[in-house]
């Protein structure tokens, strides 16, 4: 979700056309191309990160703020459990894949929390900033 702060920071505004947000991410800032633009707003849209109104997508920028946070926090955490586990980060999602298949839909940062605990890591200093 960084890309569409980097997009308003650019713009100036948090209103876009459809073509215009694209535009930026993957011509101006050069940061994904076309087709992971469209996935970006489409799941922005279902998030509540961006809203249609009138025919312009609308970046909330109060959401975006919190989505980044938890991006952060849970990035904090797998690095965290993989350097305990001697791990690269990308076995740590694998694994943590298979792991919250017993836990359903919870919050991944919730299943980050419990995965580390269940591979016998101290998470006490993460318990604090988790908003349950």
């Amino acid at each position: 979700m960084k890309e569409l702060k980097n997009a308003i920071l650019y713009k100036g505004s948090n209103e876009f056309t459809k073509q215009e947000l694209i535009g930026i991410l993957v011509v101006k800032l050069r940061l994904m191309s076309v087709k992971e633009a469209k996935e970006l707003i489409k799941n922005a849209l279902e998030r509540g990160i961006i809203k249609e109104k009138e025919g312009k997508l609308v970046i909330n920028e109060e959401i975006l703020e919190k989505e980044e946070r938890e991006e952060d926090l849970f990035a904090k955490m797998v690095g965290y459990i993989a350097r305990k586990l001697g791990w690269t980060e990308f076995e740590v999602l694998e694994d943590m894949k298979k792991f919250s298949e017993r836990y359903g839909n919870l919050d991944k940062r919730i299943v980050a929390y419990l995965y580390g605990i269940d591979k016998g890591i101290d998470m006490s200093i993460f318990k604090d900033r988790l908003e349950v």
